[in-house]
């Protein structure tokens, strides 16, 4: 995968978790089935707070491995699944 294309990537998913963690996306989010696509099954039944733990969970590992990848281009495959 290319620079440029990680780079997108990890910048749209932090700016998913952002709009969750900071700009009303939790309260948007709160018992709705879509909550369980961006999270896991149980997401429809937290509230906005245990949303917002999720997307700073997530935030900090989506960090985690920006920089791993930009330091080991063979873990752009490992995070993503396409090479």
């Amino acid at each position: 995968m290319s620079l440029t294309l990680w780079i997108v990537l990890h910048a749209a998913q932090a700016l998913l978790w952002l709009w969750v963690l900071r700009w009303g996306g939790a309260d948007y989010l709160e018992g709705t089935f879509l909550s369980g696509f961006i999270f896991n099954n149980f997401a429809p039944r937290w509230n906005a707070e245990g949303l917002r733990m999720a997307a700073l969970i997530l935030l900090v590992f989506c960090a985690i491995t920006f920089v791993a990848g930009l330091f080991f281009p063979s873990l752009r495959c490992w995070v993503h699944g396409a090479c």
